[in-house]
């Protein structure tokens, strides 16, 4: 079995791969995200996340290495993560009023073979309407500051959402059934 890698600290990417029974072992990338767009959300996402996966590939020296970038658009703009709690709750008022995307990338680098593999997923998201009080009472109970859009579609911010069109996982943070694909390109199979 070869060592696959995550180049995430997300506590949720983590529970997604444990939860298709893959064995990982973490490392940090020391990249920079990218933030401004000068194309599309998908172009920006898939760079973030190549980037991610080749700097932690880049220290070491065999394995697979998985990278991601999530982020979001709504109102004509990308909404990452919040920067503190004021903007988490501009943030979820902006995200309540209209549907939103969910943009993720997906980076896999064979290190053994010299191959990168990318993909990107979008995931359309309709909440509910949301009072000042609601959004507060979650702030409470959940922190937004590690979020993409300030929320938790996974968690308690699932009581926001009427409706998705796409990927659910996308929205967690990292679409399943395209990263098996990727994984199976470099020669990693899920089952």
């Amino acid at each position: 079995m070869r060592t696959i890698i995550l180049a995430s600290q997300s506590k949720a990417r983590q529970e997604l791969l444990r939860q298709i029974g893959l064995k990982f072992k973490v490392a940090e990338s020391n990249v920079k995200e990218i933030s401004k767009l000068s194309g599309t959300c998908a172009d920006l996402v898939v760079k973030n996340a190549l980037s991610k996966a080749q700097d932690v590939a880049g220290r070491l020296k065999g394995g697979v290495v998985v990278g991601a970038d999530t982020v979001v658009w709504a109102g004509n703009k990308i909404i990452g993560k919040p920067k503190n709690m004021k903007d988490a709750i501009e943030t979820l008022k902006l995200l309540s009023k209209k549907p939103q995307w969910v943009y993720t990338g997906i980076a896999v680098v064979d290190i053994d073979n010299a191959k990168a593999f990318v993909d990107y997923e979008k995931t359309k998201i309709y909440m509910y309407h949301l009072t000042d009080r609601q959004i507060r009472n979650y702030f409470k109970r959940v922190s937004p500051l590690d979020k993409s859009g300030s929320f938790d579609i996974q968690g308690l911010g699932s009581v926001f959402i009427d409706r998705i069109e796409g990927c659910f996982y996308n929205v967690v943070g990292l679409p399943l059934a395209k990263l098996a694909r990727l994984l199976n390109k470099a020669g990693v199979d899920v089952f």
